[in-house]
């Protein structure tokens, strides 16, 4: 009898299972070492896959959640460790507050929050696909994992949270949405923190993925902070940090816009010490003038009512000594 092949139909099933004479396995199991064993379904044992293994086997969940649906998942590949890492950063792990993560996919930035100190208990994670939300149930079973939509954050969390928001950290493609969608999402996120907190974002662009001028929509007042370009991740990404903010704030613009800034100023500022010691010049010059003009008139007084003595005699002067001498 002829053995069965085995072919890898579907590298994203987390089971094994038979469709018609051939049997479909995943990826975990096609990419074993040769010295490793299958497993089958007389109970020898299963070899564990390789961290190497894993991301492959990740990489493969989101190449097809990309091509069912590219506009919600917005990236063919999970955020690299190294962002994940610079998220993480800066969520505060000391406080008791929910961290709404959103659009978690296989849960690396997930695993970057817990390793930051984050307790599981803490974790919201708000995801759109099915097949992600299982996964993440698998991979964390002490956080909640929620199916929904960011978009409509408020609705979807409605009577599912127990405790204020400190952070929510968002691998969302904004870029993908329109400014009307990317503004509500950072109002329904500043609402559930009550005023404070933190919405982390990472994005490839070069500007911020939150404009500060939407279309279509009105504004959000909030304060920005931007981190060094992540140059590991590929392609290499940056992340973006807003708070809330009672009134507009400063313009936190690239780092190329904040170095135009500080030229900008550093020139008002020298232009202004010019004019200051240029104006003191001024008026050493009108002061000094003033004061050759007072010495020569007072020299062309002198002059006029000086009254020549007439010229004396040479006896005059010999009396003159005599009379020095006694």
């Amino acid at each position: 009898m002829k053995s069965r092949r085995r072919f890898c139909a579907a590298p994203f099933l987390d089971e094994t299972r038979v469709v018609g004479r051939y049997s479909v396995v995943p990826v975990e199991e096609m990419l074993l070492r040769p010295n490793q064993t299958r497993a089958d379904t007389h109970g020898r044992n299963r070899a564990k896959p390789s961290s190497l293994q894993g991301a492959l086997a990740d990489e493969a969940r989101f190449i097809r959640a990309w091509f069912d649906n590219p506009l919600t998942t917005g990236a063919v590949s999970p955020s690299g460790r190294f962002l994940a890492r610079t998220m993480a950063r800066y969520v505060d792990p000391h406080g008791d507050g929910l961290v709404i993560e959103l659009g978690p996919g296989t849960g690396p930035v997930t695993q970057a929050l817990i390793q930051r100190g984050i307790a599981p208990e803490r974790l919201v994670l708000v995801e759109y696909d099915a097949a992600f939300c299982k996964l993440l149930e698998r991979r964390f079973p002490r956080a909640t994992v929620i199916q929904g939509d960011a978009y409509h954050l408020c609705d979807t969390l409605a009577g599912k949270l127990d405790r204020p928001v400190t952070a929510v950290v968002s691998s969302l493609p904004l870029l993908n949405m329109p400014d009307a969608q990317r503004i509500g999402l950072l109002s329904d996120a500043f609402s559930l923190m009550d005023g404070a907190g933190s919405f982390v974002q990472f994005t490839y662009g070069l500007t911020s993925p939150m404009p500060r001028k939407p279309k279509d929509c009105l504004a959000v007042c909030f304060a920005s902070e931007v981190s060094p370009p992540v140059w590991l991740n590929l392609p290499p990404a940056r992340v973006w940090v807003y708070r809330p903010a009672t009134e507009p704030a400063r313009r936190r613009q690239h780092p190329a816009g904040v170095l135009i800034d500080k030229l900008k100023a550093r020139t008002d500022r020298v232009k202004i010490e010019f004019k200051e010691r240029r104006e003191r010049m001024q008026t050493e010059i009108r002061l000094r003038k003033a004061k050759v003009r007072v010495e020569l008139e007072r020299a062309a007084r002198v002059r006029t009512d000086f009254v020549p003595r007439p010229p004396r005699s040479l006896a005059d002067a010999q009396n003159d000594r005599k009379k020095l001498r006694d």
